[in-house]
């Protein structure tokens, strides 16, 4: 086990070096660059959408807003939580900057695959609606791309079990061990349970599940990290300056903190940032293409709020609420890091909350990225493959609750950078649809904004 830790880590090493940041970053920004920076400018617009896209409006098996929270529900789990206390740990407080960058470029990049998605989706042998990046890829590449096609999905049926499946598993297995003694075998068949009665029943009730659970689960997140941070009022602009000065200079060695270079902090913010928004990685625009919408730009501005809500809000509300209580010289690390931040500022209520909202937000990543897995089978197989599929992911739900975090954090980040190589690529080749449809659609609407696409 060691021997294979050690490999994963080496490979892990490589595949998120500095050329896979950069596609990452350089990817996001060349589509910032080319839409004139429209998912910043146009952000209102995409919240306008999202509350009218609560019901159906075109083409698809559930409603712009399910679609969204559907995206959501696979994004905001543990990477929220215990990913960015990890970037802070190894990276320190420099690396919130750099989640921050990821994301602002990642909005891009978020509608720019969910455009595509809607764009070139196709209709199985059920009548579902299927799509993605090996769709995108199929249907909008010349042949001599195609392998890039099967080259995600493959990628991604096998990714699934890492990101969102042991993952999630794990950390609500170590932290519910942790909190209430819980043993892990108890934890991974409760799990177990839970999933399989929303995954059998498809996309309609997974998104369904979502689009009532990611709401309140994100929210009530929210204001208890806002409490947090009201407490800790004093120590947020100190925690402001440490997070922009510790991003391009090093962070010295202070408490249980061991220090870091600049480059730690660019690679441990980007890794978690892209870990938990996904945003580059190909993953949510699975759910987007299932999306009764009126268009592929109306998509894709709901869908960039996905990057936004996830990174900017909920990440930052965690990272600064390590910050500011302290708790980030204290030598703790992951989920044990964000409790600890919490009990210290809401001492004795801190900890649950974070065992709770980290098995909430885990458990709703589970069911997102069980949907995104199938679908990559799917491609392969078509849909006689789908159950079978939902019955091996329920029970890998129970393995990934008692296998080892370090190594299945290392094959998670290993498997997330193989996915994204494929789908980055296509999203640049594809970058001229992408800039003519949001061209098309804003000249058509003549900036009111109305909701009505050009496809």
């Amino acid at each position: 086990m060691e021997a294979l830790s050690n490999i994963v880590g080496t490979i892990n090493g490589i595949v998120w070096g500095p050329w896979m940041l950069a596609l990452i970053l350089g990817a996001g920004f060349f589509l910032q660059v080319g839409m004139k920076f429209m998912p910043i400018v146009k952000l209102g617009t995409g919240f306008k959408l999202l509350f009218a896209g609560r019901k159906a409006s075109g083409e698809g098996q559930i409603s712009p807003f399910n679609a969204l929270m559907t995206s959501l529900s696979a994004t905001i789990g543990t990477g929220n939580i215990a990913g960015v206390a990890t970037a802070v740990f190894l990276g320190g407080p420099g690396a919130l900057f750099w989640m921050w960058m990821t994301a602002l470029v990642g909005m891009a990049t978020k509608y720019a695959e969910a455009v595509l998605a809607v764009k070139y989706r196709e209709q199985d042998e059920l009548g579902n609606y299927v799509g993605g990046p090996m769709y995108y890829i199929k249907n909008g590449l010349d042949k001599k791309w195609y392998f890039l096609a099967p080259m995600f999905a493959g990628f991604g049926a096998i990714a699934a079990f890492g990101i969102g499946n042991g993952v999630q598993a794990n950390g609500v297995a170590a932290v519910m061990e942790s909190t209430f003694s819980v043993p892990t075998y108890v934890t991974g068949i409760i799990l177990m349970v839970l999933t399989a009665g929303v995954i059998l029943g498809g996309i309609t009730r997974i998104g369904s599940v979502a689009g009532k659970l990611v709401p309140f689960m994100a929210v009530a997140y929210i204001i208890a990290g806002i409490l947090v941070l009201l407490i800790n009022i004093g120590a947020l602009g100190e925690a402001l300056s440490l997070v922009f000065t510790h991003a391009f200079t090093p962070s010295a060695a202070e408490g249980g903190f061991a220090g870091a270079a600049v480059w730690m902090a660019i690679r441990f913010g980007v890794a978690r940032g892209v870990f938990s928004n996904e945003a580059g990685l190909g993953s949510a625009p699975i759910a987007h293409a299932a999306a009764s919408t009126a268009g592929p730009v109306n998509q894709g501005l709901i869908a960039m709020l996905g990057t936004f809500i996830d990174t900017i809000i909920v990440c930052s509300i965690t990272g600064l609420a390590i910050i500011t209580s302290g708790a980030w010289t204290s030598g703790e690390s992951g989920a044990a890091l964000t409790s600890l931040a919490f009990e210290t500022s809401l001492p004795g209520i801190g900890a649950y909350l974070i065992t709770i909202s980290l098995s909430i937000f885990a458990f709703t990543t589970i069911l997102g990225w069980s949907y995104y897995g199938e679908k990559c089978v799917g491609f392969f197989f078509g849909a006689k493959s789908l159950m079978p599929y939902r019955v091996l992911w329920i029970i890998a739900v129970y393995f990934g609750a008692t296998a080892d975090l370090g190594l299945v954090w290392n094959i998670a980040d290993t498997l997330n950078a193989m996915m994204a190589i494929p789908n980055l690529i296509a999203l640049i080749l594809l970058s001229p649809i992408v800039f003519k449809l949001t061209r098309e659609f804003f000249a058509s609407n003549g900036a009111t904004e109305s909701g009505e696409a050009a496809e």
